[in-house]
């Protein structure tokens, strides 16, 4: 199940807004009628599994043998055969587009063939788009989830609260629904269908400790990366079967790994410790939307406390950071700034948490923006935008070319500074979708540099 996390935050524009000078208005927004055509990502994104065998094969038993709840998984199971997939209810053509890149990328990389079939036909895998008010009725805090063993929306209506739907009771995949919003931006829709079809086909947990994988709540990585694709691709190797056991599957993973990941194979010993449950509830209290201000302050600086009592230095703490620096930042901005600059020395530490980078970066130029440091705003737009692009994140990359435009306007250069902006609106209609809400997105950034009053105004 994949829980809402919004990292592209107007929270953390409204905290920068707030510093500015009160004798100092807003100038007005450019005439944005009509939007210009909207872009998505064409190529698939190459991003190797880099982390030893040694380390990802832990990750392969705790993701497979272990549900998102803390419950144990007995049995390893798959798919067996081939596998079919519709899709039911309102499909756009962009999103048709994402799920055919989808399908050809599970293919070249993880070695799994799917057939996309009629929605009159009978199939393994079926993907339903229902309204997003539809969804939340029966499940308020996710954004899209999968379930075993049904094959529509009324299906799982009737069968939620029995063992029909219960993971750990299957002892082989056979049918499967994945339930995703259908009024939401193409990005979300995206997203989803990346995690949802993912753990339909494999691992049904997810780690915080993982640095490059959708299977983390921490949502910084949201298409399927190399290693899940490797993830993926040992789940159906012909090594393993369904009904193996937790001790049958370790016996074998490590060769599996070898063979399919050779660059993997170093000497090293994986030495990261679990993360404990009481880490894992203060840092979704800090993240839940109806916990109360000061519960959710306090929930991440005990996730902080916790993670530096463990001695992390790693993605945890800095998700810690991160979670606390966008809670505090209407209060507190030094703060939160001072946070983020903790978060992004630690994310810096290694290549596999660039994307984790990139989202630091936005906020920090954000604030630069705020400040009226135009040139250390577009220098930190520019370190990320790459990595957006890379990650294939519209959202953040329409976000950071915003700032950019943003600043350039603000130093006078005016054609440049359009050209951008054109750019961001483009990839602004995949990554936030509505026109209102891009339009609440350019004004909030826009009102972060503000233009003196004239005399007498």
């Amino acid at each position: 199940m994949k829980r809402i996390l919004p990292l592209i935050s107007l929270v953390f524009i409204t905290a920068c807004t707030s510093n500015a000078p009160p004798e100092r208005r807003a100038h007005q927004l450019p005439d944005l009628t009509p939007l210009p055509s909207m872009r998505a990502f064409s190529t698939a994104p190459n991003l190797p599994s880099t982390r030893p065998n040694s380390q990802i094969a832990q990750d392969f038993l705790d993701l497979s043998f272990e549900m998102e709840s803390g419950r144990q998984i007995e049995r390893f199971t798959r798919f067996e055969g081939p596998i079919t997939l519709h899709t039911v209810g309102r499909v756009s053509g962009v999103f048709q587009n994402d799920l055919r890149a989808l399908l050809s990328r599970l293919q070249n990389e993880a070695g799994i063939t799917i057939t996309q079939v009629s929605a009159e036909t009978d199939a393994s895998i079926n993907i339903e788009l229902i309204p997003r008010t539809q969804l939340q009725s029966l499940v308020p805090q996710a954004a899209c989830f999968v379930v075993p063993r049904v094959t529509s929306w009324n299906q799982y209506r009737r069968a939620r609260n029995s063992s029909t739907t219960d993971w750990t009771t299957l002892t082989q995949r056979e049918t499967v629904a994945i339930f995703i919003p259908n009024d939401v931006s193409p990005q979300e829709m995206r997203d989803c269908l990346h995690e949802e079809l993912a753990q339909a086909l494999g691992p049904l947990n997810d780690l915080y400790r993982l640095p490059d994988s959708v299977f983390n709540d921490d949502n910084f990585h949201t298409v399927l990366t190399g290693f899940d694709m490797l993830m993926l691709r040992a789940t159906y190797d012909s090594e393993l079967s369904n009904g193996m056991t937790r001790s049958e599957v370790a016996a074998r993973i490590s060769n599996i790994l070898a063979r399919l990941n050779p660059n993997g194979v170093v000497n090293t010993v994986d030495t990261r410790a679990d993360t404990p449950r009481a880490w894992k509830t203060e840092i979704e209290a800090a993240l839940s939307p109806g916990t109360g201000a000061l519960r959710r302050v306090n929930a991440a600086r005990r996730a902080i406390d916790i993670a530096r009592a463990q001695n992390w230095n790693n993605t945890r703490l800095a998700f810690s950071l991160f979670a606390y620096a966008r809670i505090i930042a209407p209060t507190d901005s030094n703060a939160a700034l001072a946070a983020l600059i903790e978060a992004r020395e630690i994310y810096n530490t290694e290549p596999a948490t660039d994307t984790q980078s990139a989202h630091v970066l936005n906020h920090l130029a954000l604030y630069a923006l705020s400040a009226g440091d135009d040139t250390l705003a577009i220098q930190l737009s520019d370190a990320a935008i790459p990595i957006a692009r890379r990650h294939q994140q519209a959202a953040l990359l329409a976000t950071l070319l915003l700032i950019k435009s943003e600043a350039l306007q603000q130093m006078g250069q005016n054609a440049s500074a359009r050209a951008i902006q054109l750019d961001s609106l483009a990839w602004a209609r995949y990554g936030f979708g509505t026109e209102a809400e891009i339009n609440a997105r350019l004004g909030a950034i826009s009102s972060l540099r503000l233009e003196p009053i004239p005399a007498g105004g």
